[in-house]
């Protein structure tokens, strides 16, 4: 988890060196083979996917390749993570050219008030609809001052978002759900938003991690989570943590874990949310997407 933190951290300094070596071109080609039409899924919004889980086939240099066992997947949605080297514009470029689609975006949390500007900037030349953060600096506890500093800077962020044409959100990550005079430290920011101006993006993982129920949070909260992020929990992992940390290790594909699904896809319908992202922080998650795209096929709610 140290090196997701650098990460989110280091999203608009451009991340990794691209290199044009074809390293994911043959993945792409055998995976396009074998069908790559459009992924079915149970639920009313969109499937994508979060590119970060696929952080350690662009660091071999091949973004091109990459994108393009994405699209072999049958997926058109994404979630961008970096731009791997290059510019903004020749990035947006490549992922047109590819045939994907970007959704949203992260920014690092400082970035939201110096700098803003020019994220937004980028975000347009994206196309993107949405643009949030995904990590809030904190010491070893997040804490209800850390809270305060979150709520006043997503204010200011979802304002200039708005006023640019874009959805500001905040993507739980578990720290959050310490308890505060308004039930967990999540209901204090959530409460002192401005909804109009601050969605949130339900990361399934983090939330379960961090002791909270996602299908309480949607009901909690209807409108507030036009996105998600799916990920599955390995069986044993603890739960009840308030780190927002867990061995990349401890993700499996959809329907191979810990977390029952079903309920959580027809809160999520009721809660109209538009867009769900996969997202596999696995080592080797190019194996496991592929089978979380079978189970959603076969999933009936």
């Amino acid at each position: 988890m140290t090196s997701r933190r650098r990460f989110l951290h280091s999203i608009s300094a451009g991340l990794v060196a691209s290199a044009a070596v074809p390293f994911a071109s043959a993945l792409a080609a055998d995976a396009q083979g074998a069908g790559g039409s459009a992924p079915k899924h149970p639920f009313t919004g969109e499937l994508g996917l979060q590119l970060y889980s696929l952080r350690h086939l662009f660091a071999k240099g091949d973004v091109a390749g990459t994108l393009a066992l994405v699209k072999s997947w049958g997926l058109t949605n994404v979630e961008l993570a970096g731009t791997y080297g290059m510019s903004v514009p020749d990035y947006a470029a490549l992922l047109k050219k590819t045939g994907l689609r970007a959704i949203s975006t992260h920014a690092d949390f400082d970035k939201l008030s110096d700098g803003i500007d020019g994220t937004i900037a980028d975000a347009r030349t994206f196309g993107v609809q949405y643009l949030g953060c995904a990590w809030i600096p904190h010491g070893e506890r997040f804490t209800a001052a850390d809270a305060d500093k979150a709520v006043r800077v997503f204010n200011e962020a979802g304002t200039k978002a708005k006023a640019a044409g874009l959805r500001f959100f905040y993507h739980i990550h578990g720290y959050e759900f310490q308890p505060a005079a308004e039930g967990t430290l999540f209901d204090s920011i959530a409460r002192r938003t401005d909804p109009t101006l601050v969605a949130f993006e339900m990361d399934v993982f983090w939330a379960v991690r961090g002791g909270a129920s996602p299908v309480d949070l949607f009901t909690k909260y209807p409108d507030r989570f036009p996105l998600t992020h799916l990920k599955d929990m390995r069986k044993g992992t603890a739960v009840g943590d308030p780190t927002g940390h867990a061995p990349d290790d401890s993700n499996v594909p959809l329907g191979d874990g810990s977390i029952e699904w079903t309920p959580i896809f027809r809160a999520a319908n009721k809660a109209g949310t538009k867009y769900h992202f996969i997202e596999d922080e696995a080592p080797e998650a190019e194996k496991q997407i592929p089978k979380t795209l079978q189970y959603l096929a076969g999933l009936r709610l």
